[in-house]
């Protein structure tokens, strides 16, 4: 699968994407924002099992944010299953060289509709934590709307916080 926009491509995983792909990962802001199971320090060999896992989804919904010549983040989304299997969630990340550019924003557009045309979703939501405010920034450019925050719902870097509940709605 490939997408092409104006700013980034989303794409498939590739075994060659693994180098570049730690290399952006390795960052300690990013793993700030991201649930535990995205490991830190990231390493050559985190990229291949991820990747690995990424192209045996059947259907695919992990997805690399790529320049022309290299991944610099991931966006996906876990599909629900029996009364929620109208809803996903979604997640991503981007290398920080490229914060602030539209990247993500574009991205989330793109993948929101390639997610409710192939699936046949209604919804689409992400959870982000209340220190994560370009986020909501890029949730709220995207078109998803703050429905509420979950008050102490998570636990991240040893602290209690908050998660907001953003959604796209058809």
């Amino acid at each position: 699968m490939i997408i092409e926009l104006e700013k980034c491509n989303i794409r498939s995983y590739q075994p060659s994407d693994a180098e570049t792909l730690s290399k952006y990962a390795n960052n300690r802001k990013i793993w700030l924002n991201l649930r535990d199971g995205f490991p830190h320090p990231y390493t050559t060999d985190d990229a291949k099992n991820f990747i690995s896992m990424a192209m045996s989804k059947n259907p695919e919904t992990y997805f690399a944010i790529c320049t022309k010549t290299e991944v610099i983040g991931g966006i996906g989304y876990s599909l629900h299953t029996d009364i929620e299997r109208i809803s996903a969630e979604i997640g991503y990340w981007l290398g920080e060289p490229f914060w602030g550019k539209g990247i993500v924003t574009d991205a989330m557009k793109a993948l929101t509709q390639y997610a409710v045309n192939t699936h046949g979703l209604y919804r689409i939501y992400a959870v982000p934590y209340e220190t994560n405010k370009a986020s909501f920034r890029v949730l709220e450019k995207a078109g998803y709307q703050l429905e509420g925050r979950m008050r102490k719902s998570a636990i991240k870097d040893g602290k209690v916080i908050d998660q907001l509940l953003y959604a796209y709605v058809i």
